[in-house]
């Protein structure tokens, strides 16, 4: 029997499809790279992705899951064909408790449904991707996504209680539990969190949820300069703020937006910082009086504050707009999401502008300042040109070596995927890869889960 005929007799001709649009719609995300598959899955249950593992795992066909495709390295790319998996239609919040503080969520759920669910609760669910509303929980697990509230409030790691995953042979495994301490064995939750889809499918997720504080202030400031802004960060901490984001953004992203989204959004200068505080009320009022102070008296050329979660969105409308106006320049942007120790922020600003200058690509940054979570955009026009490649080869390589001298990381939020797995070697050492591959060959030893990829 042919494996498609096989499939849909175990798992049904809803879940199974070589029709040529859904496969294409499947063969990228928000990437460049793109491969087809040859069958595409879309399950409900786990299930029938245990079924569909199984049958795979017999005839040694690839496997590829996906969530919504939203991420920047084409981590979801089926680059060896065989079955794009998505988990887009297992999408239901099966719980949601107070008392415990803990949703129960399937991997389909997109982000910024559960956190609105959680606010109707009284809850709150920290991680924030820029893509939160289009997002799926699977992913932001896959890449253990981050966003401007990690400063505070962690990654996606840390809210990730209990894991229902499928292994590559099929067996369904739990892992984890919905306590907020479990030291039972080892840490398999972190195991499979961030681990790209190359270990296991997630079924389900117990996700911690905290408190939602009741109130929230922010404040955004320009600067004559990147490196004022840069130093206003490493003031605001040391005076012993611990703001829930810390955002930074540079001339070219402003520039841009300014273009894009208009004059009257954007601040004057050549930089821009927005802090955001939360709280109790009372707490908050105070703090926010005593930072617009301090961001006064390290140089800033404008202040404008906000108290309230809708006068404080109204503020972040122009944070959230970098990206897109970046993109409406016309010119192609390589996202590099690289992040450094704390202490290198001026000198990675530095280092940006001495880069530009060498490589003759404008480059643009912005990012989450406040834990060193930079994306260092190189904007290239017309890529595709045989004569910028190596200079795009060249850019790229430069920015990747001073990150890793510095002690850095060469992706922060997006992970490896296919977009650096070119530079993947060089960021770890020969013997973390080879605990990578025992780990890989423990869980997967015919190599069918999302394949092409770093390992």
């Amino acid at each position: 029997m042919h494996i498609f005929d096989e499939l849909i007799s175990a798992v049904g001709p809803d879940v199974i499809s070589r029709d040529q649009v859904k496969r294409k719609d499947y063969s990228s995300d928000k990437w460049f790279a793109a491969h087809l598959p040859d069958l595409v899955a879309e399950p409900t249950n786990a299930q029938q992705v245990a079924a569909i593992l199984r049958i795979a795992s017999r005839h040694r066909v690839p496997v590829t899951p996906r969530g919504a495709g939203y991420g920047y390295v084409g981590g979801c790319v089926p680059e060896e064909g065989g079955i794009a998996l998505s988990v887009i239609r297992m999408n239901r919040i099966k719980e949601l408790s107070v008392p415990d503080g803990v949703a129960v969520v399937e991997p389909g759920v997109i982000t910024g449904d559960l956190q609105a669910a959680a606010r109707n609760a009284g809850l709150f669910y920290p991680p924030d991707p820029a893509s939160f509303r289009n997002s799926s929980i699977g992913g932001n697990i896959a890449t253990n996504a981050g966003g401007p509230r990690c400063l505070k409030y962690g990654v996606t790691r840390h809210y990730v209680l209990g894991l229902e995953v499928v292994l590559a042979n099929g067996t369904i495994v739990r892992v984890g539990g919905r306590t907020m301490k479990n030291k039972t064995g080892f840490d398999l939750v972190g195991l499979f969190v961030g681990s790209e889809g190359m270990l296991g499918i997630v079924t389900e997720a117990t996700i911690r949820v905290i408190p939602l504080p009741p109130a929230r202030a922010s404040i955004s400031a320009s600067f004559r300069e990147i490196e004022d802004a840069a130093e206003a960060v490493q003031q605001i901490l040391k005076a012993g703020f611990l703001p829930s984001a810390l955002e930074i953004a540079d001339k070219f992203t402003l520039e841009s937006a300014r273009k894009h989204l208009g004059h009257q959004i954007v601040p004057a200068g050549n930089a821009h910082l927005l802090v955001d505080l939360d709280g109790q009320e009372k707490s908050v009022q105070n703090e926010l009086v005593i930072l617009e102070s301090l961001v006064k008296k390290l140089g800033a050329l404008s202040i404008d504050t906000a108290f309230g979660e809708t006068e404080c969105e109204a503020l972040w409308d122009l944070r959230r707009g970098f990206s897109e106006s970046l993109k409406a320049t016309g010119l192609t942007k390589l996202n590099q999401d690289v992040t450094v120790p704390r202490g290198r922020l001026v000198d990675l600003v530095k280092f940006a502008a001495e880069l530009q200058k060498r490589s003759g690509f404008p480059i643009a940054c912005f990012g989450h300042a406040g834990d060193g979570n930079i994306h260092v955009n190189v904007m290239v026009a017309e890529p595709e040109k045989p004569e910028n490649h190596q200079r795009m080869d060249e850019t790229l390589d430069a920015l990747f070596e001073q990150i890793i001298a510095w002690g850095g990381a060469i992706t922060g939020e997006h992970g490896i995927g296919l977009a650096k797995k070119r530079w993947w070697p060089q960021a770890v050492s020969g013997e973390n890869l080879a605990l990578h591959q025992t780990i890989k060959s423990a869980l997967d030893p015919d190599r069918l889960l999302n394949p092409g990829k770093f390992l």
